[in-house]
């Protein structure tokens, strides 16, 4: 793979080069065997290594935390020795980035190489690539990766020198990251231009709407971008709306926030639907599925929902039927999240009809007098701030999709005065 990385970016190496030191030199060889530089930082506290060239030693990673090697030595505490080379090697490797001279980020670890080779690539934005060797790649590290689109590899046996196993392993990350980082480059050449990027939320109980709204959208030349609202779905969309990823979004499945409510289990967190307002993009919010909290099988639902009207979506997911009291602070909060954004880069759309499939004329969970607290829990708390939009129609009908995307359409046709800059890169 000749030239794969362009000639002022690197491939940064992450890792413990005191105790891993043959390893990554392994590594260190295969990534530079076609020429590709690579930029090695060490967050191993003990040491060093001269295997290969060490471009930043822990002790400026250290001092990059706001610490220094010589206390974190002196404590003794493996945890915070971990939290704090993570955190530094974070600060270092976002400066690299922001000058932009990484073509991609490869680390390999055990458990606490794992943990600051993966908060490390949280400062790495979207599109440059992030490969992590791991021995816990097979774990639930769904905590530590978090949105970021890192690819984890196996490292099958544990990193602690190399055998004939472990060459295979690293050569695979090698390979993962040096393909990404041709690609990458491949990719930032020239390309159709869309007329903007279009965030859009969906659900199995909202892709009737979403595929008539995404249609539509493509018709009028935008690129449309899907998040699956199911927890992380909704923080990933989140996060690239912070980073400046779009010029609109369509948020019509806002589900995420009855399970954070009540303890679901495709909750998205506490910052669900602040990006947008945060950063003035235009939005429009529909209060799709917020008539459900999702949980696993039926004896995932706690004892204390076991009476409440439950439905299989499927064998392995289980739906319950959000109450009126419910309904009221979820309508609240919907509002003010939407309220604080800026003037005219917001709008609300209210389906009379029903949130969901499954809240439709005949269907189990339709209860519009339930659907009343939230819709007037939403007008009361926009009163006077953001326009609030009612249709009588359901929020699968395409003649929704349609409103939808109109009022939308309306909203990026306007002057952006007021609003953050955003890079649409």
């Amino acid at each position: 793979m000749k030239d794969c990385v362009e000639p002022n970016k690197a491939i940064v190496m992450l890792g413990c080069f005191d105790t891993k030191g043959e390893d990554f030199a392994y590594l260190h060889g295969l990534l530079s065997a076609d020429g590709s530089r690579v930029y090695a930082i060490n967050f191993g506290i003990r040491g060093s290594t001269d295997l290969f060239h060490v471009d930043v030693e822990a002790e400026w990673v250290a001092t990059a935390a706001g610490s220094s090697l010589a206390d974190l030595r002196s404590r003794g505490d493996r945890g915070a020795a971990v939290e704090e080379m993570g955190r530094g090697a974070a600060v270092i490797l976002k400066g690299l980035v922001d000058s932009g001279s990484v073509a991609g980020v490869i680390g390999m670890g055990g458990g606490g190489g794992t943990h600051m080779v993966l908060k490390a690539m949280q400062a790495v934005p979207f599109g440059i690539p992030k490969v992590c060797v791991s021995t816990l790649a097979t774990q639930d590290l769904s905590r530590q990766v978090g949105s970021a689109d890192i690819v984890l590899v196996p490292s099958v046996v544990d990193i602690a020198g190399l055998n004939s196993i472990s060459r295979v392993t690293i050569g695979y990350g090698a390979s993962a990251i040096r393909g990404m980082a041709a690609g990458h480059a491949a990719a930032e050449g020239p390309a159709i231009v869309p007329r903007g990027r279009i965030a859009i939320s969906m659900f199995g109980n909202t892709t009737a709407c979403v595929d008539a709204c995404s249609t539509l959208l493509r018709e009028k030349g935008y690129e449309v971008i899907p998040f699956h609202a199911n927890g992380v779905g909704g923080r990933t969309m989140e996060s690239l709306i912070a980073g400046d990823y779009f010029d609109g979004i369509l948020d019509i499945t806002t589900t995420e926030l009855a399970d954070e409510l009540c303890g679901g289990v495709c909750s998205a967190g506490p910052d669900r639907l602040s990006a947008a307002a945060d950063r003035g993009v235009p939005q429009v919010v529909v209060p799709g599925c917020l008539d459900m909290v999702n949980f696993w099988s039926p004896d995932s639902v706690p004892v204390h929902y076991r009476n409440r009207q439950l439905y299989s979506w499927s064998p392995d997911v289980t739906l319950m039927r959000t109450n009126a009291e419910e309904n009221r602070i979820l309508g609240a909060q919907l509002a003010d999240k939407v309220g604080s954004a800026p003037d005219g880069t917001a709008m609300v759309l209210l389906p009379i009809g029903g949130l969901s499939q499954i809240d439709a004329p005949g269907g189990l969970f339709h209860a519009p007098e339930i659907n009343a607290a939230l819709f007037a829990s939403v007008r009361s708390g926009l009163s006077g701030q953001v326009e609030v939009v009612e249709s009588p129609l359901h929020i699968n009908d395409r003649k929704f999709a349609s409103l939808a995307v109109e009022v939308l359409a309306g909203l990026l046709a306007k002057p952006a005065a007021g609003r953050n800059k955003r890079r649409n890169t």
